[in-house]
């Protein structure tokens, strides 16, 4: 019986193959299910001033944006210079053409920076998350660490005694670390200057 629990427990675990998925497969589908719906969420709850301003910004940002005024200030350039004799000039200086390009580009770096904006509100949320899961990755692998190291000394294994396992099985405030970067900031820049 002991003999089937250990050979049992040096079984490799399933893969992704031809014999269907393994566990870390379904985890992983799992995840990208959850992130798609959260996504999908929240655009639902997008108000309509945000979902008009990403729709300006993503056709400002696209080909078609470039070949519409290709098209439109080109055909302006060309009347007024007066290569189409049929058709009368009606902003011979190009006055008109300059306030118009300029209030378009007001109007577009506008629309960009809400999308912006909210962009950045996207990635801090994420960075949020990312760093509560590290957050709650390290203090688990700390856990893991300690219960490891009792076991191996109770096994009497000499690598249990290492001096680092004793660093490596105290949790982290990460505060303290933000504080170290900052002051090491401070003291490269304080070398530096």
């Amino acid at each position: 019986m002991a003999a089937t629990a250990q050979s049992d427990s040096l079984t490799p675990p399933p893969r992704d193959d031809a014999d269907g998925p393994s566990t870390m497969g379904v985890v992983i589908d799992r995840n990208i299910a959850a992130l798609i719906k959260h996504r999908q969420d929240m655009r639902a709850v997008t108000g309509v001033q945000d979902r008009v301003a990403d729709a300006i910004t993503g056709f400002a940002g696209s080909m078609n944006f470039v070949y519409l005024h290709l098209v439109l200030y080109g055909g302006w350039i060309v009347v007024n210079l007066g290569w189409i004799g049929f058709i009368p000039k009606f902003d011979p200086t190009f006055v008109i053409l300059a306030m118009v390009a300029s209030v378009e580009a007001i109007f577009i770096s506008t629309f960009v920076m809400i999308s912006q904006n909210r962009m950045v509100k996207v990635a801090d949320e994420r960075a949020d998350l990312d760093l509560q899961i590290s957050l709650l990755a390290e203090h688990e692998i700390t856990r893991v660490v300690t219960l490891v190291t009792e076991i191996a000394r109770r096994m009497d294994v000499p690598e249990a005694h290492d001096p680092e396992l004793e660093e490596l099985s105290k949790d982290i405030a990460p505060e303290r670390v933000l504080d170290r970067i900052q002051d090491t900031e401070r003291k490269m820049e304080q070398a530096s200057g």
